[in-house]
């Protein structure tokens, strides 16, 4: 059991370094939660034992550096948002286009006998 949860833990911990760097860093918190969950219910069982592992507090370690990475990027990082007239205007510029050159297409009634429409 103690195991276990020491793998889980590390597992959770790096989870959410990783996710914590990341542009979605917000969803750094669960993995670190279960990590911390995990990380301390190992560390009961092992005090139990007598033997504490360096792993457990390496696991404790990242997954503090994963919330304070979290924390911070949530604090200082602000979301932009882009001019969205340029990217409608691009939009309706492209489907006038199209619609243009569906326009301009020459379809002949003979090409159209052997297509089944369905209703």
């Amino acid at each position: 059991m103690k195991k276990l949860c020491t793998i889980l833990a590390i597992i959770a911990s790096v989870l959410a370094i990783i996710l914590s760097v990341l542009p979605v860093s917000n969803l750094a918190i669960f993995p670190a939660i279960a990590a911390l969950v995990f990380g301390i219910l190992a560390f009961y069982l092992s005090k139990k034992t007598g033997s504490v592992k360096k792993i457990i507090q390496f696991t404790f370690l990242l997954t503090i550096i994963a919330l304070c990475l979290t924390t911070y990027k949530a604090i200082f990082s602000e979301a932009k948002v882009a001019n969205t007239e340029v990217i409608e205007a691009t939009e309706n510029k492209l489907e006038e286009e199209a619609i243009e050159e569906l326009e301009g297409l020459e379809i002949d009634d003979s090409e159209l006998e052997g297509l089944e429409i369905e209703e």
